[in-house]
């Protein structure tokens, strides 16, 4: 036997029994609460041109997409990301809906870089997408719906770290940095990288006074108190704009009485081309990385020709399902209610009793002989069934049936 035939590619796994009934139990009730949020689900296709993904605001490195050709050349690739894919239809097919747009979706996404924490390349997600509003009650209910999700799955020690892009790009656009530099101190930041932001604004030719507010930045994290903190460190425009949104957008949260999920991080500062305000992440114990990201979007779909602002995020249910282990969140796979031992022979009325059963709710399993001589009682404890039910017409077949004299 060749030994490929029962070895999987890199980054990508089965799913046995117990852990796609979890699977499949996180994404209804996914799909429930979207539902409910009045959010309609929406697919799109596995497969899409590169050209879909390309572009400034893109928010998938090519080099993590898996690509193929089609005939005729045009490059295709798997699809990395939702929010592109709901943006073109959103600007083509749903463009004369009125606004905003709820919609929702659940599936998988395909990175060759693979998804750090558990390594998968075939990453599994449900998520949401609001456009056609720029209310900071928008991004709230964004938010808020991601953290009813959350606790609707049974996580309770987790949390919401909020940020605002624009706090930063008010900074260096202020201090007048270059788009490359400007890029270097956004990575440290995000990364709370305290020393190493510290040595590359040294040959920087801007005020000790902006490269300190720059090194407080990683430091701006926790209540509400972080707000007043930032609003000390300028007065640029476009900075206070940006904690103005926040701490209305944190103010909704709280009357919601959300407030002990959330917590304001303005050192929070991802993909600066694709995000446009409000941006967020949840954060779980015992994990290391997101199980869950979002933000405000509001130039996307602009890409299609259509100008409309637009909020949403994407949970990680593969990263979920390791949070729900850890805490002892999981569910067992239900077993077999009932073990029905039929008539050999062909027969109406075992048929039509096994319907009803299922019609109440039980699970049913039809007994069926195998090589190994097992009997239907001896299955059944094996498997735990609590119950065997033998038809009256397999009383009648005598043929090993000895167990149930």
């Amino acid at each position: 036997m060749n030994k490929w035939m029962q070895q999987l590619p890199e980054g990508v796994q089965d799913s046995l029994p117990d852990e796609c009934y979890n699977r499949r139990r996180i994404e209804n009730r996914l799909r429930r609460m979207f539902h409910l949020s009045g959010f309609n689900e929406i697919d799109t296709p596995l497969f899409e041109y590169l050209d879909l993904f390309e572009g400034e605001t893109a928010s998938i490195e090519q080099e993590q997409m898996y690509k193929f050709f089609e005939p005729g050349s045009r490059i295709m690739v798997m699809r990395p990301d939702y929010t592109m894919p709901i943006a073109r239809i959103a600007a083509t097919k749903m463009k004369s809906l009125p606004l905003p747009l709820r919609l929702s979706y659940v599936g998988s996404v395909y990175r060759y870089g693979g998804q750090r924490q558990t390594g998968q390349r075939e990453i599994a997600q449900a998520g949401i997408e609001l456009l056609g509003s720029r209310e900071p009650s928008a991004d709230a209910e964004v938010i808020a719906l991601a953290v009813e999700s959350l606790l609707n799955l049974g996580l309770t020690e987790f949390q919401i770290d909020i940020g605002q892009v624009e706090f930063f790009k008010g900074l260096v656009e202020e201090a007048g940095l270059e788009e490359a530099d400007s890029e270097k101190l956004r990575l440290l930041i995000h990364q709370k990288n305290k020393l190493a932001l510290e040595l590359q604004m040294r040959d920087l030719a801007i005020s000790p006074e902006t490269k300190n507010n720059l090194l407080q930045l990683p430091m701006l994290f926790g209540n509400g108190e972080v707000l007043e903190s930032a609003r000390a460190l300028t007065q640029n425009e476009r900075s206070v704009r940006a904690l103005e949104n926040i701490h209305h957008v944190y103010q909704i949260l709280k009357t919601y009485g959300l407030s002990r999920y959330i917590a304001i991080d303005l050192g929070m500062v991802q993909s600066l081309n694709y995000y446009t305000g409000i941006i967020f992440q949840g954060m779980t114990t015992d994990m290391g990385y997101p199980i869950c990201n979002g933000g405000r979007y509001d130039t996307l779909i602009s890409e299609f020709g259509m100008d409309i602002p637009a909020t949403g995020f994407a949970l990680e249910i593969n990263r979920i399902l390791i949070a729900l282990e850890r805490q002892s969140e999981l569910e067992r796979l239900p077993g077999t209610d009932i073990l029905y031992v039929c008539s050999r022979k062909a027969n109406q009325e075992d048929y039509q009793r096994i319907q009803e059963l299922k019609s109440e709710g039980y699970r049913v399993e039809v007994y069926l002989p195998v090589d190994n001589g097992q009997t239907a009682a001896e299955y059944a404890k094996i498997k735990g069934i609590p119950k065997v039910i033998q038809s009256d017409a397999a009383k009648a077949d005598g043929e090993q049936r000895e167990e149930f004299k």
